[in-house]
């Protein structure tokens, strides 16, 4: 009786603000020229990953484990990029930076959500690549659309409870003195930051959603491709080396653009002590451009994408040519 009575005076003590501030860029004249810059990335994030998804749906020959993954990736960048960026636009231009405290959580959790996706999708194109190289043998057998089927909604599921226990637990904290949060968004450390009880577990849940969907993913992708280098160097000609290689350009470029400026930030954020607007500007960018570039990858390095836009433009015009024949 006395552990629910403290309970319940715990849960009457918790202090939740209406609203919170988002400061974003503070003391720069001309930052409204940055958010126009990434209404600009948002706008190709959204073609371009759009066509990457119309591609696939319609196109029968891309529905393989691989363009799976690709759709995937796909849906995440365009979930991250709405997260983000209108709601940016909104706050930055349109001078409206007090966000509701609900608002503030969904916001939260769809921001790392779908980011958390892209890791973890980049993972898995990762196991991809492996079976191909490694095992090629076996790989229609381990790495099939049935199994990609059951492996991509178990993600959704996963990342979405584990984010969401995240989200919830800042419902926890109070904020008895400042709301005004030192991000573009509401970034859940700034946020649990700026509580006046004990935010422990919140530190604790933050390090672990951390380690989840950016050290793991890493250390899974290094030992994937330490496995792939070494069966490639079995292979006796340079010439079937480099074929086999080519399968994996693509994606290494995927995870080098995902992951390095992330890391790049945070080892900056502790190394060098950056100012607000720096870490405003940085993390921004580490958060939308990788989203804009996925597609544009995929499209300039995958044979088969670019196959089939060249056959579609190349009948598109045909087809004009035929109309203004007659």
């Amino acid at each position: 009786m006395n552990s629910v009575n403290a309970s319940l005076s715990q849960n009457i003590s918790i202090v939740r603000p209406q609203y919170f501030f988002i400061i974003g860029l503070s003391g720069k004249p001309n930052s409204s020229y940055f958010y126009i810059f990434l209404f600009l990335i948002y706008f190709i994030t959204m073609i371009a990953n759009s066509i990457v998804i119309l591609l696939i749906t319609l196109e029968r020959s891309l529905h393989s484990p691989k363009y799976i993954g690709v759709f995937n990736l796909a849906l995440a960048d365009i979930g991250e990029t709405n997260a983000l960026i209108p709601n940016m636009m909104k706050t930055f231009l349109f001078d409206s930076q007090y966000i509701s405290y609900n608002a503030c959580l969904a916001n939260m959790f769809f921001v790392f959500f779908f980011s958390s996706l892209q890791s973890v999708t980049l993972v898995v194109l990762a196991y991809d690549r492996f079976i191909a190289i490694c095992l090629p043998l076996r790989y229609h057998v381990i790495v099939n659309n049935t199994t990609m089927f059951l492996v991509f909604p178990a993600i959704w599921a996963f990342n979405s409870s584990l984010v969401a226990l995240m989200v919830s637990l800042i419902t926890r904290i109070s904020f008895c003195e400042s709301t005004v949060i030192q991000s573009y968004f509401c970034d859940h450390g700034p946020v649990y930051r700026l509580a006046c009880n004990d935010y422990n577990i919140n530190k604790s849940v933050g390090f672990v959603i951390t380690s989840s969907f950016l050290i793991a993913p890493m250390i899974i992708i290094f030992l994937s491709y330490l496995s792939i280098f070494l069966a490639l160097s079995k292979i006796t000609t340079w010439e079937r080396r480099l074929k086999a290689l080519k399968t994996c350009v693509s994606h290494l470029l995927l995870v080098g653009i995902y992951f390095f400026p992330i890391c790049f930030t945070y080892l900056a954020q502790l190394l060098l002590s950056l100012t607000p607007n720096a870490r405003v500007i940085s993390t921004s960018l580490a958060y939308v451009v990788p989203p804009m570039l996925n597609p544009i990858i995929y499209v300039l390095n995958t044979a088969e994408i670019k196959n089939l836009l060249r056959k579609m433009l190349s009948n598109k015009s045909a087809s004009i040519r035929e109309n203004i024949s007659k």
